[in-house]
C-alpha cells in the first residue's frame, strides 16, 4: 500500500492564519485556505471529529524490547505507560471510521480521517507531531495489515 505522511501545519493540512476580510489583522485566527471549505474556520480536527495523534507504543510492547533506553522514561511518565493508535487518512468508501492497521515503521493506527487527495483502496496517510517528521516519512509502499 502507498503510505504518504501529515502533519497539522498549513502547508499539510491548507491553513492560515487571518483572514483577508479584517486585512489579516485576526492572526490568532486560523481558516481554511483551500478547497470546498475556502474561508472557513479551522479546529484541526479530522473529519471523525477528533484530535489527531501519533501512535505511541505502550510501556509493555515489543518496542521496549527493540529500545530498551525507553524502559525508564515510560516507567517515570505515566501517559506513555498505555498503548494509544496513531490516526490514520484514507478513503473512507473502502475503509471506515474506526478500521485499525499496522503500518510496519509507524505503528497501529485507526482512520479517523480522510484527505482530499487520498483516493483508492490503495492510499493512506499518517499523521505525525512535526512537518519535519513527515518530510522524513515521505512516500513509501509497504505491506499494511489490516485489522477490521
Amino acid at each position: 500500500m502507498e503510505t504518504t505522511a501529515y502533519c497539522g501545519c498549513g502547508k499539510c493540512c491548507s491553513w492560515e492564519r487571518g483572514r483577508w476580510l479584517f486585512l489579516k489583522l485576526d492572526f490568532w485566527n486560523k481558516y481554511v485556505s483551500a478547497g470546498k471549505r475556502k474561508g472557513m474556520a479551522y479546529n484541526g480536527k479530522t473529519a471523525a471529529n477528533t484530535v489527531p495523534v501519533e501512535p505511541v507504543p505502550g510501556l509493555f510492547s515489543q518496542d521496549s524490547l527493540v529500545h530498551p533506553w525507553m524502559i525508564p522514561v515510560r516507567t517515570v511518565l505515566p501517559w506513555l505507560w498505555f498503548h494509544r493508535d496513531g490516526t490514520i487518512a484514507a478513503d473512507t468508501k473502502y475503509y471506515p471510521f474506526g478500521t485499525r492497521m499496522f503500518v510496519p515503521g509507524y505503528g497501529w493506527g485507526v482512520v479517523a480521517d480522510r484527505g482530499g487527495a487520498i483516493k483508492g483502496p490503495t492510499r493512506i496517510d499518517l499523521y505525525f507531531e512535526s512537518h519535519q517528521q513527515a518530510l522524513g516519512w515521505g512516500r513509501r509502499n509497504v505491506e499494511v495489515k489490516i485489522d477490521r
